[in-house]
């Protein structure tokens, strides 16, 4: 198998993690999505992705499967050891809920590829900040009441699932981007707990070999 990643790339740090978490063995393929450009955009990265987005996954069957949920939901249905969803269908589509809330209403509004835009439309630096502050904030406000109503040490009882490994992900480009996040120790508590663990560890950007602070 076969992950084409960027290192900093919330998307691609969603499937390291689910990687991780079930103990799959995988090649990196670093695409850098800044050097001369965006090595994503590409002819050559392109034919496997035409959206050029990372990640990208390649099947032990050579198939081709983009977008993180799209290949975390593969993983489970191939591998289903260390499952990412709860088995009652009430919780999973609660889980799917929360993780949908955060990889489709958060993160696509912060990627890298909106804020580029807004300064190529000659937003200041302080703009983009307050426009990526106010959807995070926006966003982790909702999650953090959502989490007040559940019981156990994740977001849903005492196992991480896809909406812990979403989770992260955006509370890493958060901290990144120095959004204050004392407002949702919920968030941060869940957060810590995952960071903890060795799947988790791994993940991390500044862990991966394609890491060029």
């Amino acid at each position: 198998m076969k992950l084409y990643s960027y290192w900093r790339s919330t998307a691609a740090y969603r499937v390291r993690i689910a990687l991780n978490i079930k103990q799959l063995n995988y090649e990196v393929i670093p695409v850098h999505l800044v050097k001369e450009g965006g090595e994503q955009l590409k002819e050559e990265y392109k034919s496997l992705n035409p959206q050029g987005l990372v990640p990208t996954f390649i099947t032990n069957e050579g198939e081709v499967i983009t977008q993180s949920l799209a290949i975390i939901e593969y993983l489970e249905e191939i591998f289903p050891e260390y499952s990412l969803y709860p088995k009652n269908p009430v919780t999973k589509a609660q889980v799917k809920a929360m993780t949908l809330s955060i990889a489709c209403d958060i993160h696509p509004l912060n990627n890298l590829r909106v804020l580029k835009y807004l300064k190529a439309e000659q937003w200041q630096q302080e703009q983009v900040d307050k426009w990526y502050a106010h959807w995070i904030n926006q966003g982790f406000g909702a999650i953090e009441k959502q989490l007040n109503k559940q019981a156990g040490l994740y977001c849903f009882g005492d196992k991480a699932t896809v909406a812990d490994i979403a989770l992260v992900a955006q509370v890493y480009n958060a901290n990144r981007f120095s959004v204050p996040l004392e407002q949702y120790p919920l968030i941060k508590k869940v957060n810590s707990l995952c960071l903890s663990q060795k799947a988790f560890i791994d993940a991390i950007p500044e862990n991966q070999l394609d890491c060029d602070l």
